[in-house]
C-alpha cells in the first residue's frame, strides 16, 4: 500500500474502526472480536484452496464448538452488520479524505484545461466552445448501491466529522450507525427510486454544476450576467420514466416524479433566496428580494403559480440586479449572479425526465391500436400493416391523421403506451420543454422502431414537427453494425429529416454498453461501439446533421465505466464529439457524485474531456493499421466470449451457482430480473444488472475481462506482440480499453470459488473461467509493460485492495450459503430460508464496497 494512501485512509479506518468494540450494543464485542479471526481464516483458508463451507465448519469448531445450528447462523448474521458498517465507515473515511488523494487541479481540472487553452492562445474558442457546448449527466433507475435515507445522512454528517477529526463525535455518529437500518424492508417503487436520486440533485449536484458554471465564466472574465447557455450542464433523470422491462413504471409514476422534481429545484431555489435575503437588506432590493423569496415559497410549499416560466423568475431578479448596480455599488453582486445562473441551468424542472420504453412493446401496442380503429373504419387492420414491407409500414404510419388525445384504447397495455406520450406533453406544459423532451427507444432494429414512437408523439402532439427528440438506442452486436444503415434510411425521410431540422439540426443516438457486453464480450462490444460512432458520424455529416452520442456508460468496466475521462479524450476526428452524454448508475452515484468534492471533481472530468476532444488539436490518434490491429484483437476476444457463452454450462451455471435468481429478492430495485416473466432463465432476458452483479458477487467478473487474454494470445502468435505494446504506449484509448479491464481483474478473486475446481457438473466450465483470467493477467501484464495489475494507479489499487479485505468474510459467508442449498437434502425449509436471506444479506456489503459492482 502507497504511504500516502495509508497515512490519509488506511491507518485512520483503523483507528475508527476499533471504535466500533466501543458501542454499547449487545454482542457487538463478541462479534468484534471474533470478526478479525474469522477475516484470517477466510484470508488463510482460500489461500490453501479451502471452500467457504469448509472455512465456515473449521472456524465454528474452533471458536464457537457449543453453539447450536441457529446461533451459529446468527454469528455470521452479527458478522455481515457489523462488515456492513465497517464499509460504510471506509467511504466515509476514503470521501473525507478526497482532496488529498486526488489533484483536484491537475489532469482533466477546468483549472488545468485553462492552463492549456491559455498557454496555446485558445481563450477566445474555449469561449465560443462554452456557448454550445453540453454535458448530460442522467441519472439511471439502476439503484444497486442506494443506502437508505437516513443512512445517507448519517455518512454525510460523519465524513465531515471525519475531515474534522473531531473523534467524539465521530463515536457518536458510529452508534447511531449501529442503530439504523441499512436495508430497504420492501421492494422501493419507481417513485421511491426517484426520490432517493433527489437526495442527490438537491444536496449535491445543485451546488456542484453551479460552483462550475461559475467558475468558468469567471476564469474567462465572462459576467455571469452574460451565461446564456442553459445546457452547458444539465441533468437527465431515468425513475419514473424508464419503462423498459418495468412494467410498475405507469404514466401516474411519471407526473408524480416530474412534480417532486420540480419541487426539489424550488426549494433549492427558496434556500438560496434565503441567503440571499440576509444580505440584500438595501433600501429599494430588501422588498423586493422578499417578494420573490415569496413567490418561490408558496410555490415550493404551497401550490403557488406566481412565476409562470423561469424567465419571469429572472427578469424579477434581473431588476434586483440593475438596483443593486446603480444604487448600491453591486454589493454582493456576485452571490446574485450566482443563483441567477442556477435558474437559468435547472429551470423549473431539476432534471429532464427521459421516456423509455422497448421498440417491441411498441408494436405490440401499434397492434392492439389497428385492430380497435380498423373495427371504427379509421386504419387497417394488424394483420394487412404487418404485411406490408418496411418501407410502406413507415408510408403509412406517416400518413396517419387521427386524435389519440380522447381516444378511450381497449389493450390495457396500448393505453398506457399512448398516456406515456401524453404525460410527456404534460410534463412540458407544466415544468417546460427541457422538463421532458426525449423518448428512447430500447432494441432499436430498424427505421420503423423510430418513425412508430415518432408518429405516436405527432398525434399526442396534434402537430407534424414535435418538440421533442426521438432517441434510438442501438445495444446488441448486430444493432451497432447496422445502425449506420438505420440512421441514413431516417435521414432519408422527408418528414422526419424536417423535424431533425427544426430540432437544431440535431441527432440524439445512444449507444448501450451493458447489452453489448453481454452479446458479444468486453473487447468486442466496446469496439463495436467505437466502429458505429465512426459509422453514424460519417453518415451524419453526409446529411449535414449534428449527431450527438449518448453513452450507456457507468457502473463497472463491464457496463462501460472504469476512466470516463481518458475514454472521451481518447476518441478522434472520425467521431463527433460536440457533446458528452452518458449515463450515471449504481453505485456511481454515491461513489463519484455523492459528495461536493467529488462530485465537482468528477465533473470537471467529463466536462474538460468533451470540451479537450473538440476544442485541443487530438494527439495519437488512431491509424487505419492501429484499427485493423484492434480490429483483429476484438475478433479474436469475440470468439473466445463466445465459446463461453455458447457453452452448455453457461445459463445453468448462473442459474445454479451464482446469486443471479436472487437478485428479484434484494429490495435494491423496483425493475425485475428479467425483461421477459416468463418461467425459466433465458439469456435474451436476462438484465444487465444481475448479469454483471452476479459475476462481481463471485469475484469472477467475466464480462469485465473475458476473451482478452486469448485474444492477446492469438495475436502475439502471429508476431504482433510488439505492435500490441506500441499500440498501448501511443493510443490513450488502447490503454483505457486495457487499464478498465485490469480493474476488473484485479476485484477477481477465484480463490473463492476454487473449490468448483473439482465440481463433477461444473469443474471444466469453471476451470475455463479461471485459465481465460490467468491468461488475461499475465497478457495484459506484458502488453502494458508493467509489473502489476493497477501499478500506474496505486490510489485506486489500494483502495480496490483494502476494500477486498473489508468484504471479504461476506464473499465466504455467501460462498458458504450457495454450497449448502445445493444440498437441499441436508436442510430443512427454516433453515433453507436463512440461507437464502444470508445470501441476500450479503449482496449489499458486496455491492457497496466494490462501488462500482453492477
Amino acid at each position: 500500500m502507497s504511504s500516502n494512501f495509508n497515512n490519509l485512509v488506511g491507518t485512520r479506518y483503523h483507528i475508527y474502526n476499533s471504535l466500533f468494540l466501543n458501542l454499547p450494543f449487545a454482542s457487538i464485542h463478541h462479534t468484534g472480536t471474533l470478526l478479525p479471526l474469522f477475516q484470517k481464516y477466510c484470508e488463510a483458508g482460500f489461500a490453501k484452496g479451502n471452500s467457504a463451507e469448509e472455512i465456515v465448519k473449521d472456524f465454528f469448531n474452533d471458536f464457537i464448538q457449543q453453539a447450536n445450528a441457529d446461533e451459529r447462523l446468527d454469528l455470521l448474521f452479527k458478522f455481515i452488520q457489523y462488515v456492513e458498517r465497517q464499509v460504510a465507515l471506509f467511504d466515509s473515511v476514503e470521501d473525507s479524505a478526497f482532496e488529498q488523494i486526488n489533484d483536484l487541479g491537475g489532469k482533466g481540472s477546468i483549472k488545468a484545461l485553462l492552463l492549456q487553452v491559455r498557454q496555446e492562445g485558445r481563450e477566445d474558442e474555449l469561449k465560443k466552445k462554452i456557448e454550445e457546448f453540453s454535458l448530460r449527466l442522467v441519472l439511471t433507475a439502476h439503484p444497486t448501491q442506494f443506502y437508505p435515507g437516513p443512512v445517507l445522512g448519517i455518512l454525510t454528517d460523519l465524513e465531515r466529522a471525519i475531515r474534522e477529526h473531531n473523534l467524539e463525535h465521530i463515536n457518536l455518529l458510529l452508534k447511531q450507525l449501529g442503530k439504523t437500518a441499512f436495508i430497504n424492508k420492501e421492494k422501493p417503487s419507481p417513485y421511491d427510486e426517484a426520490v432517493s436520486l433527489c437526495w442527490f440533485l438537491e444536496n449535491v449536484f445543485y451546488e456542484s454544476i453551479g460552483s462550475i458554471a461559475v467558475q468558468l465564466q469567471s476564469a474567462l472574465n465572462v459576467s455571469l450576467n452574460d451565461f446564456a447557455n442553459k445546457r452547458l450542464i444539465a441533468i437527465g433523470f431515468w425513475p419514473g420514466g424508464d419503462r423498459d422491462g418495468n412494467p410498475f413504471v405507469t404514466s401516474p409514476i411519471t407526473l408524480r416524479v416530474a412534480d417532486r422534481l420540480r419541487e426539489g429545484i424550488l426549494k433549492c431555489y427558496h434556500r438560496d433566496l434565503r441567503i440571499l435575503r440576509r444580505r440584500l437588506t438595501f433600501q429599494g432590493v430588501d422588498r423586493l428580494i422578499f417578494d420573490v423569496e415569496q413567490a418561490i415559497y408558496s410555490m415550493a410549499f404551497a401550490g403557488g403559480s406566481h412565476y409562470k416560466s423561469p424567465d419571469q423568475l429572472i427578469e424579477a431578479l434581473l431588476n434586483i440586479r440593475k438596483k443593486l448596480i446603480n444604487e448600491h455599488d453591486g454589493l454582493f453582486l456576485d452571490l446574485l449572479d450566482a443563483f441567477i445562473v442556477k435558474v437559468k441551468l435547472f429551470g423549473f424542472y431539476f432534471a429532464s425526465l427521459d421516456i423509455r420504453q422497448d421498440s417491441r412493446r411498441h408494436t405490440v401496442a401499434w397492434n392492439a391500436l389497428f385492430d380497435q380503429l380498423y373495427k371504427q373504419s379509421v386504419t387497417s387492420n394488424a394483420s394487412t400493416f404487418e404485411s406490408l414491407n418496411e418501407e410502406e409500414r413507415i408510408n403509412y404510419l406517416l400518413s396517419l391523421d387521427f386524435s389519440i388525445t380522447d381516444l378511450v384504447v381497449e389493450d390495457e397495455f396500448a393505453q398506457e403506451t399512448v398516456n406515456s406520450v401524453k404525460t410527456l406533453r404534460q410534463i412540458q406544459e407544466n415544468n417546460g420543454e427541457a422538463g421532458c423532451h426525449r423518448y428512447v427507444i430500447s432494441n432499436c432494429q430498424k427505421a420503423q422502431d423510430v418513425i412508430a414512437v415518432f408518429t405516436l408523439v405527432r398525434l399526442a402532439f396534434k402537430q407534424s414537427i414535435v418538440p421533442v427528440d426521438v432517441v434510438p438506442l442501438f445495444e446488441t452486436i448486430d444493432d451497432l453494425k447496422h445502425a449506420g444503415d438505420i440512421m441514413e434510411q431516417l435521414y432519408q425521410i422527408p418528414a422526419y429529416r424536417e423535424q431533425v431540422m427544426h430540432r437544431g439540426n440535431k441527432q440524439d443516438i445512444m449507444l448501450g454498453f451493458s447489452d453489448g457486453t453481454k452479446d458479444g464480450g468486453y473487447l468486442r462490444a466496446n469496439w463495436s461501439i467505437f466502429r458505429a460512432k465512426e459509422a453514424l458520424t460519417t453518415i451524419s455529416r453526409k446529411y449535414d446533421i449534428n449527431v450527438i452520442f449518448f453513452d450507456g456508460r457507468g457502473g463497472p468496466p463491464a457496463r462501460g465505466g472504469g476512466n470516463t475521462h481518458d475514454f472521451y479524450a481518447s476518441l478522434g476526428d472520425t467521431i463527433e464529439q460536440k457533446e458528452v452524454q452518458i449515463t450515471i448508475q449504481g453505485q456511481t452515484i454515491n461513489s463519484n457524485f455523492g459528495r461536493f468534492a467529488s462530485c465537482k471533481f468528477n465533473i470537471e472530468q467529463l466536462l474538460s474531456a468533451g470540451l479537450q476532444g473538440s476544442l485541443i488539436e487530438k494527439k495519437n490518434q488512431l491509424t487505419d493499421e492501429d484499427k485493423a490491429l484492434i480490429d483483429d484483437l476484438a475478433n479474436e476476444g469475440y470468439r473466445a466470449y463466445l465459446s463461453l457463452k455458447q457453452h452448455e454450462k453457461f445459463v445453468p451455471y448462473l442459474e445454479n451457482k451464482t446469486p443471479l435468481t436472487f437478485f428479484g429478492d434484494t429490495n435494491i430495485g423496483s425493475r425485475p430480473v428479467k425483461r421477459n416473466g416468463s418461467d425459466g432463465l433465458k439469456f435474451e432476458d436476462l438484465r444487465a444488472i444481475p448479469f454483471v452483479g452476479a459475476w462481481a458477487m463471485m469475484k469472477q467478473n467475466i464480462p469485465g475481462f473475458y476473451g482478452v487474454g486469448s485474444a492477446i494470445e492469438v495475436l502475439k502468435e502471429k508476431g504482433q506482440a510488439e505492435n500490441l505494446q506500441k499500440l498501448y504506449q501511443h493510443s490513450l484509448f488502447f490503454r483505457t480499453l486495457i487499464g478498465n479491464s485490469m480493474m476488473s481483474l484485479t476485484k477477481s478473486y477465484y480463490q473463492a470459488t476454487a473449490y468448483l475446481d473439482k465440481d463433477a457438473e461444473y469443474g471444466a466450465f469453471w476451470n475455463k473461467m479461471h485459465d481465460e483470467f490467468l491468461l488475461a493477467r499475465k497478457n495484459v501484464l506484458e502488453v502494458s509493460g508493467l509489473n502489476g495489475l493497477l501499478e500506474n494507479n496505486p490510489t485506486i489499487r489500494d483502495s480496490v485492495k483494502l476494500r477486498e479485505t473489508i468484504v471479504l468474510p461476506l464473499i465466504a459467508i455467501q460462498q458458504y450459503a450457495l454450497m449448502r442449498l445445493a444440498k437441499p437434502g441436508e436442510t430443512d425449509k427454516a433453515m433453507e430460508l436463512r440461507y437464502r436471506k444470508l445470501i441476500i444479506r450479503c449482496m449489499f456489503g458486496i455491492i457497496n464496497a466494490a462501488r462500482n459492482s453492477a
